[in-house]
């Protein structure tokens, strides 16, 4: 069995996610071509080797049409049934979305169906969970662990205004897990990041065993003075 642990401990995000997906070897282009099947024009994934507070690490950065629509979950869930992605490849993606809507509707007092993504429904986001669940198919991971999360501290400035850190959908995402703060104060998990990982995932207390790894590093946007914001992933068959 393959599995997966994902060190949060400098929070993640859905471009940090591809990024440490591409450092463990996953080829961009495999991410790309199921991108590419959701058919949204000009949705384009680039990666790079660069560091983070000296550490080496790879940087996806997604570019979308910047007249991107806002999407409500039955849209977003329409593009993904439509794509002809792999089945374990929409399937991952689908609960992924829907736990995402799930937490926006508590927090915007609305029904699901309610729900509109904005940012997080936009294009960026779809290529951050379809790309996820694309690189963790072709590492043939079938379990994901997660160690404690950090969410980060200060505010953040969103549709909504400036919030405290989490955000309210991260910090719902995240309820009745363990998470910390650590680092700079900013936002070091949003809430597609936080959808990810507790989608996907199941949280451990301490790494599992695992053999003949493979490790990779995702780089966040910012690079902080004296932190290395930075999603580690290790891969490696079951002990």
């Amino acid at each position: 069995m393959t599995a997966a642990y994902v060190d949060a401990a400098s929070g993640v995000s859905g471009d940090m996610f591809l990024g440490a997906l591409v450092d463990a070897g996953v080829d961009l282009g495999v991410l790309q071509r199921a991108v590419d099947r959701l058919g949204v024009d000009g949705l384009r994934l680039t990666a790079v080797t660069t560091r983070r507070n000296g550490v080496a690490a790879t940087k996806v950065d997604v570019t979308y049409p910047v007249q991107d629509e806002v999407r409500g979950l039955r849209e977003v869930l329409a593009i993904i049934v439509a794509s002809g992605l792999a089945p374990d490849v929409a399937a991952a993606a689908t609960s992924v979305f829907r736990r995402l809507a799930a937490a926006e509707a508590v927090v915007h007092g609305v029904s699901v169906d309610e729900v509109h993504f904005h940012e997080v429904g936009a294009a960026d986001a779809l290529a951050d969970v379809v790309g996820t669940a694309a690189g963790l198919h072709e590492l043939g991971v079938t379990r994901l662990f997660v160690g404690s999360v950090n969410v980060g501290s200060g505010t953040v400035a969103c549709e909504h205004g400036v919030l405290p850190v989490p955000a309210p959908a991260t910090a719902k995402l995240l309820e009745g897990w363990r998470t910390h703060v650590a680092g700079p104060a900013r936002e070091l998990t949003t809430p597609t990041g936080a959808a990810l990982l507790t989608a996907l995932g199941r949280q451990v207390a301490a790494p599992p065993r695992l053999r003949g790894l493979t490790r990779g590093r995702g780089a966040g946007r910012s690079d902080p003075p004296g932190w290395a914001n930075l999603l580690r992933l290790v891969v490696g068959e079951a002990a």
